[in-house]
Parts: C-alpha cells; structure tokens; sequence
C-alpha cells in the first residue's frame, strides 16, 4: 500500500512539474509587423481574425480574439509598479494609466478605472455571469471587470497582461 500511495504522489508531482514548467510566460512581439498598431490614431479597427492570426503571436491573439486568458502570475505587468501608460497590445489603444493600477493579489494587472470613458467597452461574456472589457478600437478581450475594487470607483479591471503594451511615463 506504501508504495503505490508513494508512486501515485510521485507521478502527481512530476505531472504538476511537467505542467507548472509548460505553463504561458510574458509574450513580446515584434509591433512594426502589424499595420494595424497606433498609439495616436483612435479609428475603429475592423480586421478579420484571419488577418489577426497573421500578425499577433499565437498567445496574443489566443487570448485577444478567442477570448482566452493567461494564468495568474505568467502574464506580463502583474508585478508592474512603473509610471506610464498601458496600451492594446493588439491595436495600440490606450487603455489604462498607472496611476489607477492596484495590487488585486490576484497575478494579473488590476485597475480601478480606464484612462478615459473611450478606451474600453463592456459585454457580458458568453456565459452571461461576467462583464467582458474590450478594446474599445479593434474589440480584442482584455479581461474583465468586477465590483471588488477599490474606491473612487469600486471597480476592478482585471486584464490580461499579455494583451497590454506599456510605455514609461516621460
């Protein structure tokens, strides 16, 4: 009995490390590939996703146009506590400040407010129990937003960071 307990414990913990190892890290790309990526210009961005799979890593666009998620703590700017400002990784929209960001204790960048009214847009997600936040220009997932947050606003905007961009501040 001892050692079929010790094997099963064994085989678990290499399968954890198996999986734990082949698990999503922070994703960068080369943005020059993309024609579709501004800062500045904030027009609607309508792209089949056949074009998007062209372009984005795989990562990238697994998360942004399938509506997939990283997991906690592998993503990019979880741990982030520059000053700057957080763009669309997909597009080049400006999303978020800094200066809104929070510690959620949860492994994915967390904010409490978007940067203005017309960064991002809601819908609730296929399942209908979560509010889904999109880029407001080119419609990629982001992540989601939950009534947890902190005040002024009591949000949290739960995003993917393999989905963001970030620029230091000046």
């Amino acid at each position: 009995m001892i050692k079929k307990t010790f094997t099963a414990f064994a085989f678990a913990t290499t399968l954890f490390a198996f999986t734990a190892c082949s698990q999503t890290s922070a994703v960068t790309y080369d943005h020059s590939k993309n024609p579709y990526y501004s800062h500045t210009d904030n027009g609607p961005v309508k792209v089949p996703d056949a074009e998007w799979k062209k372009i984005l890593p795989a990562e990238v666009y697994r998360i942004a146009r399938e509506q997939g998620t990283e997991r906690a703590y592998t993503g990019k700017y979880w741990d982030n506590h520059e000053k700057g400002t957080y763009y669309c990784a997909v597009c080049g929209h400006p999303l978020y400040s800094s200066a809104t960001k929070f510690e959620s204790h949860t492994g994915w960048p967390s904010f409490y407010k978007p940067l203005t009214t017309t960064s991002v847009v809601l819908q609730k997600d296929a399942d209908g129990e979560r509010d889904e936040v999109e880029c407001a220009r080119c419609h990629s997932h982001l992540g989601h937003v939950f009534d947890d947050g902190p005040a002024p606003t009591g949000k949290r905007y739960c995003m993917d960071g393999n989905v963001l961009d970030f620029e230091k501040g000046k």
